[in-house]
């Protein structure tokens, strides 16, 4: 008797998918606002503002 593997991939494929998306989900969270900073500091220096830090990562500001 032969049995059909491709249903049993892709659910093998979906499985890796969703956690590839979680952990990337989590890193973005956990990361964000420093990414947010960093992006910041280097649009105030294109500028020529000075980055005024936030008391929270993701809100500092040019001034």
């Amino acid at each position: 008797m032969k049995l059909n593997n491709k249903g049993q991939a892709l659910v093998e494929y979906l499985l890796i998918i969703a956690i590839i998306s979680v952990v990337v989900v989590s890193l973005v969270k956990l990361l964000g606002g420093y990414l947010q900073d960093s992006m910041t500091k280097t649009s105030c220096k294109l500028i020529d503002k000075e980055y005024v830090e936030g008391s929270k990562p993701g809100e500092g500001t040019c001034q």
